[in-house]
């Protein structure tokens, strides 16, 4: 591979014209396609095989025509200080409303709060509910705008109106907090590069990259209905990636200019090692990424393949527009150790024998190996301790910010209604094969309102058919409650037996239920993922390192990193702690789908600093240093890199911190903290030392492995035995002359 890669990079610095002006116009072709193609809404939500999800189905197929899928709103009205819902002018200005809002093209229905049960006891707090004909993500802004409106007039009455529901969802925006870890990367590069032309060189690639990545999820957002988060999340990854690959190989590039070779050998020479590094170090990623889609939640798996796609975008960036622009650079990128003079460059040096800090580090850990990985795992054991507590759930509106409309319709209608009241339960009674539905329906009624944590059970309304009904139910606790769960498992219980006794199947459903079974679903795929994940990329990692304990020890940093991240996670947005500084309004359970997905995403970052700081240390093991001293020296030459490559990443997942969506909120703190972890305790500090007291038997491989595994030379060998042979030959020429 690494000869492979070699002649790619030598062919994209010496044909730099024709690789630019293939990248610009894939750019420009994926910008076309994206400006030409519809806005990206929410993505259709489904969970395949769960019970909610085939009662929703059930509904779409006996009650045709009554937009179970389709965007919902409670138009929330409270009554001014001393006044009643029910007086004149109240119940005028609501009626006003309902009349306003029935007229919309994409409205399907509208409840008359006065006419079904929508005034709460004490007569303060009303509520309309309307129904849309298509799904939130497919809703027209006019439709929205007409809401808005319709609640704004009722407003000017003098009631206080607010709007929950998905039919105001909005798509997330992440704030200049996005720009700030752009900036941070910009200086970040400039310190570890020592030029502003060589420190541009990875972002620009990097925003090529993620350009041509999120443009092309744009454009085919409508067609494979990928909503808005996708992209989002695609961007954050990719841009974190791109900046990392390609600041590897500029490094690397620089570091053999420093050695004297011409700049197109080192070109080459860059994307034969630290290339190889890039390609493993993707693979990783990718397959951690679409490895998501296991868990067959359809969502889940479009937003992994996409920032996969993304990813292999970066990887190929790495490998030919970075040596392509370096051509273009040209004498503009110096040598390591070497600063432009806007920098400080052309000085003398009179520190030039001193160590450079990764040397230091390295040998301190090497001398004490011991000490600094049992206070690595007891630091890491600390952090992940909150993550026992873990309560998984999935966003509603009650975890929006007090500032939205949706959380004060919220709160609202727990005011008037109960807390329960934002949750209800659709039961669904499926009676087809039964002689008397009428008495299922009654059966499951009487049933569902003998348990526990029951408000109020509303009467079976049953289908033109007679043969199937829906009971709505309100529980007594909020959607995102303990109670509630149980709630729901106590009707699959009784359901269980209603069906004994006549056949008839009773399921749960409504967007409490799904997020329930959401969580379960997610719970039950953890493992297989891991074992699935894990075991692709040991198997990958032992045909990079040519080692057992390498990848076994890469794997199990990897899970110390991660449950350290989940704690700290918890700590934030489920305990409270720090919430101000995070920006976090309501704590609450943790999204349902955040611990896979920071697996996926964080096994693969992972194994990214693990192939780039292990290359170096197995490179300088392979061309004949003790193992010691190896660990030494590929700290010299990449603890910087991979330090700058961590902070970058740092840098840019925590700008998403500042998204309007909990969901990007969410994500972009775990994997900043997961990626601070894993690259500074666990790659920085436990592998040296672990390395260090393994020794020689670090690379141990049985013989009958090692003649059956393929030989990728990701350390650039062959590159060196191509050297030897050329000053051989050189030798040869010198003898003869003489």
């Amino acid at each position: 591979m690494a000869t492979f890669l070699y002649r790619l990079g030598r062919f994209s610095f010496r044909k730099r014209h024709v690789v630019a002006l293939f990248w610009v116009a894939l750019l420009a072709l994926a910008g076309a396609g994206a400006a030409g193609a519809p806005a990206a809404g929410n993505s259709s939500f489904s969970i395949p095989g769960t019970e909610a999800q085939k009662a929703f189905d059930l509904l779409d197929e006996r009650f045709p025509g009554a937009s179970a899928d389709g965007a919902t709103a409670r138009v929330v009205f409270k009554a001014p200080d001393g006044q009643k819902m029910t007086d004149p002018g109240n119940k005028a200005a609501v009626q006003e409303t309902v009349d306003e809002l029935s007229g919309g093209a994409e409205v399907a229905q509208v409840s008359d709060p006065y006419q079904g049960g929508g005034v709460s006891q004490d007569g303060t707090i009303a509520y309309a509910s309307v129904t849309y004909k298509v799904p939130g993500m497919e809703l027209e802004e006019t439709s929205r705008e007409a809401l808005q409106a319709a609640a704004e007039d009722a407003r000017d009455s003098g009631l206080t109106v607010e709007i929950g529901g998905d039919a105001l969802q909005a798509v997330p925006e992440t704030g200049s907090a996005e720009i700030i870890g752009i900036g941070v990367a910009a200086v970040v590069l400039v310190i570890t590069l020592g030029s502003l032309l060589a420190a541009g060189l990875p972002l620009l690639t990097a925003i090529v990259g993620v350009g041509i990545g999120v443009a092309t999820i744009t454009a085919l957002a409508s067609t494979l209905d990928l909503g808005s988060t996708t992209s989002i999340l695609a961007s954050m990854i990719g841009l974190a990636v791109g900046i990392d690959y390609a600041l590897f190989v500029v490094s690397r590039y620089r570091a053999e200019l420093a050695e004297g070779r011409e700049r197109e050998e080192a070109a080459g020479r860059a994307v034969g090692t630290a290339g190889s590094a890039v390609v493993f170090a993707g693979l990783t990623v990718v397959i951690a990424l679409v490895g998501l889609s296991v868990v067959n939640i359809p969502m889940l798996t479009k937003m992994g393949v996409a920032a996969a796609g993304t990813v292999a975008v970066a990887v190929l960036i790495a490998l030919t527009l970075i040596p392509a622009v370096l051509g273009y650079a040209g004498r503009r990128v110096r040598p390591a150790g070497e600063k432009s003079k806007l920098l400080g460059g052309g000085r003398a040096k009179d520190k030039a024998d001193r160590p450079n800090m990764g040397t230091r580090w390295a040998s301190f850990v090497v001398r004490r190996p011991l000490a600094v990985l049992l206070l690595g795992i007891v630091g890491l054991g600390a952090a992940a301790v909150p993550a026992g507590s873990l309560e998984l759930g999935l966003p509603d509106d009650g975890s929006q910010p007090t500032s939205t409309t949706q959380r004060r319709a919220y709160d609202l209608l727990s005011e008037g209604f109960g807390p329960g009241f934002n949750g209800p339960l659709v039961v669904v009674v499926d009676a087809q094969g039964s002689d008397d539905p009428q008495a299922v329906f009654r059966q499951a009624g009487d049933e569902i309102k003998a348990l526990d944590n029951v408000v109020n059970v509303a009467p079976a309304a049953p289908n033109k058919a007679g043969d199937t009904a829906t009971i709505a139910v309100i529980p007594d606790a909020k959607p995102s409650s303990a109670a509630t769960e149980d709630l729901v498992h106590d009707i699959r219980a009784a359901g269980a037996g209603i069906n004994d006794d006549t056949g008839a199947d009773v399921l749960v459903t409504g967007a409490t239920a799904m997020n329930i079974d959401v969580s379960q679903k997610l719970n039950d795929a953890l493992v297989p993922y891991l074992v699935l994940v894990v075991g692709l990329a040991f198997l990958l990692l032992i045909v990079v390192f040519r080692s057992i304990l390498v990848p076994l020890k890469a794997a199990l940093g990897f899970l110390l990193s991660v449950l350290a991240a989940l704690g700290a996670v918890v700590a934030v947005y489920q305990w409270g702690w720090l919430s101000g500084l995070m920006g976090v309004e309501e704590t609450g359970p943790i999204m349902s789908m955040m611990p896979i997905f920071m697996v996926g995403v964080v096994f693969g970052l992972a194994m990214d600093y693990e192939v780039f700081l292990v290359t170096r240390i197995r490179e300088a093991h392979v061309h004949g240093e003790k193992p010691s001293q190896a660990v030494v020296t590929g700290f010299r030459y990449s603890a910087r890199v991979v330090t700058a490559a961590a902070v970058i990443m740092i840098a840019v997942f925590s700008g998403f911190i500042g998204s309007s969506d909990s969901m990007v909120k969410m994500i972009g703190f775990g994997l900043a903290i997961a990626v601070l972890f894993d690259a500074f305790v666990v790659r920085m500090t436990l592998v040296p030392a672990v390395l260090a007291l393994l020794g020689a038997k670090a690379w141990w491989l049985p013989k009958w492995l090692d003649r059956a595994l393929p030989n990728v030379d990701v350390e650039g060998e062959s590159l060196a035995v191509h050297d030897r042979a050329a000053d051989k030959d050189d030798e040869d020429k010198e003898l003869v002359r003489a």
